[in-house]
């Protein structure tokens, strides 16, 4: 299935503007949903008691989507269960069901492959000094490899000499930390880490040092659930400044994505915005009708994904409120869609890999 596109993905991540999208983007997302109705029954159960659909000539508003608590209920497959080379399982909180997503060796390099292609955006081609600002228990351990985990082995790729910031105590290891960053003084670093666990463990560890870490040429990403900020009363503006005053002279950048649809996720640009990619896309849906917002209307975000061929995952609706901002008029110059989060639906899970920290 993904052969058939490796062209497409093999194309820059915010090179194409919205016309030119669409063509791609919707012959695509057609071929997927008949291929998954085809080779998932569930799915084409599913599709049948949601939307009564037999055909999949339609534009991706018209498009049946998947609630995302979908594969928390069902094991979802497209292909032969002996093809599956890695299982995901999303963030959850204790007593709650977890999504459980089933790799194909092709699904997880073209998610791999893209999300390099989207970083690269941000951070160049070359590999670059990290740092996790995590403990390496938190890709060891079994009880952990839950999306915290593969986000942290799958980020770690664009990274050399990768160091964790945290001992197996969720302690920061300051002495380390400091002869590390000697070690790689003229070097830009690259820092990634979960929202909260930042927070609490580097944030909370380092704001009373007389001194900064002293890092002149930073890059931070940084994603998971804002749920127990928000309940200490940290922005988004507070925790950036934060950061800046006990790291340095870094750039940070929020992003979002969810273990549904690994390796699309959506980076915060240096305007702000979270974008979509050419490999991804967004609808914000009204949660009355599920009609289609304008841009700048608050809604139910939906996702849309070219990567998942192994599982029913290239529609997605999700939990998530926001808005859209707007397309192809970004400042900072990345064609597709922007938009923003402004939070959870009322009675949705607690889900950001770093909110489930701890519990």
């Amino acid at each position: 299935m993904l052969a058939e596109h490796s062209a497409y993905l093999a194309r820059e991540p915010y090179s194409l503007e919205c016309g030119e999208k669409r063509k791609y983007f919707t012959r695509i997302m057609r071929e997927m949903t008949e291929y998954h109705r085809k080779n998932c029954p569930e799915y084409a159960r599913i599709l049948k008691v949601l939307s009564g659909m037999t055909e999949t000539e339609a534009e991706p508003e018209k498009m049946p989507f998947l609630p995302v608590q979908m594969f928390k209920e069902f094991e979802l497959l497209s292909v032969p269960k002996e093809t599956i080379v890695k299982t995901m399982t999303s963030s959850g909180t204790g007593g709650q069901k977890r999504s459980k997503i089933l790799l194909d060796r092709a699904t997880a390099l073209a998610q791999s492959k893209c999300l390099a292609n989207i970083m690269a955006s941000f951070i160049g081609k070359k590999r670059l000094p990290m740092i996790i600002l995590d403990t390496e228990l938190a890709k060891k351990d079994p009880r952990m490899f839950s999306a915290r985990g593969a986000g942290i082995i799958g980020f770690s790729m664009f990274g050399r000499d990768v160091f964790f910031a945290l001992d197996e105590n969720m302690e920061l290891r300051q002495k380390a930390l400091k002869e590390y960053l000697e070690k790689h003084r003229d070097e830009k670093i690259i820092l990634f880490g979960y929202t909260y666990i930042i927070w609490q463990h580097v944030v909370k560890a380092l704001r009373n040092e007389t001194a900064n870490l002293g890092i002149t040429d930073g890059i931070l990403f940084h994603i998971g659930g804002w749920k127990k900020l928000q309940a200490e009363s940290v922005s988004s503006e507070a925790y950036n400044q934060a950061l800046r005053n006990v790291c340095g002279n870094i750039r940070i950048h929020n992003y979002y994505g969810m273990a549904e649809q690994l390796g699309s996720v959506f980076v915060e640009c240096e305007e702000g915005h979270m974008h979509c990619s050419i490999f991804s896309d967004i609808l914000i849906r009204d949660p009355l009708d599920f009609h289609c917002c304008g841009i700048g209307e608050e809604g139910l975000v939906e996702l849309l994904s070219v990567l998942p061929s192994s599982y029913p995952g290239h529609i997605i609706l999700t939990e998530d409120w926001g808005r859209i901002l707007g397309e192809d008029d970004c400042p900072c110059g990345r064609k597709g869609k922007y938009f923003e989060l402004l939070g959870r639906i009322r009675k949705a899970e607690i889900r950001g890999c770093s909110d489930t920290y701890g519990q």
